[in-house]
C-alpha cells in the first residue's frame, strides 16, 4: 500500500475532532494538565497550556511550583493554576516528597491528558514527583506527553515509559540523540525515518515525534513524516505549542473513542494516537509559518499562541465546513 498523502492523513485527523454540539457539557471536550513550571521557567507551561486552550480543550490546568504559579496567574486568567509542585530547596518542614506527589496525583482524576516537562527543570524533587505521576498515569491509562526536562526522565529512567503505548515523546535532534544513547541505538546508522522507528521499538512502542526540518513520527510499527512548511525563526518555546496541541488532540481522541457523538468509529486506539501526533505536528508547523510571516526574525514563542486556531482551520478544518 502506498504511503498516505498529507491530505489523507489530515482527513483522518478531522474524523476524530468532536463537532461543537449544544448537548456537550463543560469538560467533555478535554481536561488537560501541564506539569512543570519552576522558579526559573514560567513561560513554557503557559505556552503549552494556552495552545491547549486555543485548540479548544475545555479546561487547561498548570500544575507548578508556587513561585512559578504566582507569575503564571498574571499571564492569563483563563488557565487554572495549581502550585502543588516543590523544588528541593523550597520543601517546607511539614512537607515530604510523598505528600507533594500525593497532592499532584490527586489532580489526575480530573484530567484526560497530562503534559510533563515544560519549565520543569532538573531539580531532583521536581523530577522524582513527575516519576511518581507517570507511574500513576500509566496505571490509570491516562495518556501523557513528555517534553524538555520531562524527556530527562525517559533518558535517565527509561523503565518509566518502556512499553507505554499511551505515551508521546517529543525530542529535538539533541534530545533524540540522548534518548538513543540511553537505549543503545546508533544514530549514525540508517535514515531518520528508520531511526525514529528503531528508537520507538527500543522503548517498547512509545510514540516519538522527532522534531526538525521534518518531523518524524513513529511508534515502531507505523511511521509518518510531517513536512508542512514552518517558519525560519528558531526561537525557544515553539515546542510548547506542540505539546499543548498534542494534549488537546489526545483529549479529542478520548472523546472519539468514548463515542460522545455519533460517528463511524472506524479508527482504533493505535491509529488515533498516531493521528493526534501528526495533527499536533501539522498545526504547530502551520502556527510557526503564520507567525514567521507576520513577525519575521522578531518572532517569539508567544506569537505562535495567537495563531493556533487559524492553524487548526488551515490544516484540519472545522466540523461543518469542508477540509
Amino acid at each position: 500500500m502506498a504511503n498516505p498523502t498529507r491530505k489523507e492523513i489530515l482527513g483522518k485527523v478531522y474524523k476524530m475532532i468532536p463537532p461543537m454540539l449544544e448537548s456537550f457539557h463543560k469538560g467533555q471536550l478535554g481536561r488537560v494538565g501541564v506539569i512543570g513550571g519552576s522558579e526559573d521557567y514560567t513561560g513554557a507551561p503557559y505556552f503549552s497550556a494556552m495552545a491547549s486552550a486555543k485548540l479548544g480543550c475545555d479546561m487547561s490546568h498548570v500544575i507548578c511550583e508556587p513561585g512559578a504559579g504566582a507569575v503564571i496567574k498574571t499571564y492569563s486568567p483563563n488557565l487554572m493554576v495549581h502550585p502543588y509542585m516543590r523544588q528541593s530547596k523550597n520543601l517546607a518542614s511539614s512537607e515530604s516528597a510523598e505528600s507533594v506527589a500525593t497532592e499532584v496525583i490527586g489532580m489526575l482524576s480530573r484530567l484526560h491528558v497530562i503534559v510533563i516537562g515544560p519549565g520543569l527543570g532538573r531539580d531532583k524533587l521536581m523530577q522524582d514527583t513527575c516519576a511518581e505521576v507517570i507511574q500513576e498515569a500509566r496505571k490509570r491509562g491516562i495518556p501523557f506527553v513528555l517534553d524538555a526536562d520531562g524527556l530527562f526522565l525517559a533518558q535517565t529512567r527509561p523503565e518509566l515509559v518502556d512499553g507505554c503505548t499511551e505515551c508521546i515523546l517529543t525530542p529535538n535532534i539533541v534530545e533524540f540523540g540522548r534518548l538513543a544513547k540511553a537505549k543503545g541505538v546508533d544514530v549514525n546508522e540508517g535514515d531518520p525515518t528508520e531511526l525514529c522507528a528503531k528508537l520507538a521499538k527500543a522503548f517498547g512502542g512509545v510514540t516519538i515525534i522527532q522534531k526538525g526540518a521534518k518531523d518524524y513520527i513513529s511508534n515502531g510499527k507505523h511511521t509518518l513524516v510531517s513536512e508542512g512548511e514552518g517558519g525560519l525563526k528558531r526561537s525557544g518555546g515553539q515546542g510548547d505549542t506542540l505539546t499543548g496541541s498534542l494534549a488537546t488532540l489526545l483529549a479529542y481522541r478520548k472523546a472519539y473513542l468514548d463515542k460522545i457523538w455519533d460517528h463511524e468509529g472506524d479508527l482504533g486506539p493505535s491509529e488515533t494516537l498516531a493521528l493526534a501526533a501528526y495533527g499536533g505536528s501539522a498545526i504547530t508547523r502551520e502556527c510557526s509559518r503564520l507567525a514567521f510571516k507576520e513577525k519575521g526574525r522578531s518572532l517569539q514563542a508567544g506569537d505562535l499562541t495567537e495563531h493556533v486556531h487559524e492553524a487548526f482551520l488551515n490544516t484540519i478544518g472545522e466540523k461543518g465546513s469542508k477540509l
